[in-house]
């Protein structure tokens, strides 16, 4: 599943190539036809995103939103010649907007509907702080944390307490801050949560930045593969049973709540 910055590198794209301007939407698949039909010809006002949620909205007040789940993925193109070179869709093109200059794909998505004003602050009124908005207020999150017996790990990725943390943040950022992933909420502490906090904000925002998830230390990076080929170097994601690359221990791995969480058994004490 997309961590955040995937969605807010998607919303920063979406302003910068549709915004301003009128965009053709339609459903190629036909799942979306009826809310296609609604937004069509209108001018995108502006795109943002909320964590691994995304709002496009459209003169008039209408808004889509859109979560892209775990197999959701937009794919943008180019346009040449006044349109005509709008390539055919391919495979189950859930929704294509048209552009001046560009267009884009969205294939797989968990949500795609379209939504009111009322509606869409319900969605972001279930989810707790965002990293990479500079609305966002840590205390929320903290006070969430202190009250409960859950694990750490799993509530930071629960997105009502942390909203666009995924799975590799969450493991990385208590490796790098020695946590054990199973200790209670109520046995993290304010400093400790604020540095957790500020870490996951320059982590992500590298991400964003950058597109792609950046976790170790520069004095830890020696080099080391990636857990597969076109993926980041991480000091304990997908990396079950390899060396620890500070202490040599072996990397565990367990399901945690229907996810799977990765620690260093030695360091995270």
């Amino acid at each position: 599943m997309p961590e955040g910055h995937i969605l807010h590198r998607l919303a920063r794209l979406h302003r910068r190539r549709f915004a301003g301007a009128p965009v053709a939407v339609s459903s190629p698949q036909g799942r979306f036809e009826s809310g296609a039909a609604t937004v069509d010809g209108r001018p995108l006002t502006r795109a943002e995103a909320w964590g691994k949620h995304l709002f496009h909205h459209y003169a008039g007040g209408a808004i889509v939103h859109v979560h892209l789940g775990i197999y959701g993925h937009f794919t943008e193109f180019p346009l040449f010649g006044d349109g005509a070179g709008v390539p055919e869709p391919v495979g189950q093109v859930r929704m294509r907007m048209i552009g001046a200059e560009y267009g884009t794909d969205l294939r797989g998505p968990a949500a795609c509907e379209v939504v009111d004003e009322a509606q869409a602050a319900d969605v972001i009124a279930r989810l707790g702080p965002d990293p990479l908005r500079g609305d966002a207020d840590p205390a929320l999150a903290f006070k969430r944390i202190a009250k409960s017996r859950r694990t750490i790990a799993a509530l930071l990725m629960d997105q009502s307490v942390l909203a666009g943390v995924g799975n590799v943040y969450r493991s990385e950022v208590l490796f790098r801050h020695q946590i054990d992933p199973y200790r209670p909420g109520t046995d993290i502490g304010e400093p400790e949560f604020a540095a957790i906090w500020a870490d996951l904000v320059a982590l992500m925002k590298v991400g964003l930045r950058r597109g792609n998830i950046v976790v170790m230390r520069p004095e830890d990076d020696h080099g080391a593969p990636a857990y597969a080929p076109g993926k980041p170097r991480t000091y304990v994601y997908r990396r079950a049973g390899d060396p620890c690359r500070l202490c040599g221990t072996a990397v565990r791995t367990a399901e945690l709540e229907g996810r799977n969480v990765f620690w260093c058994p030695s360091c995270q004490t």
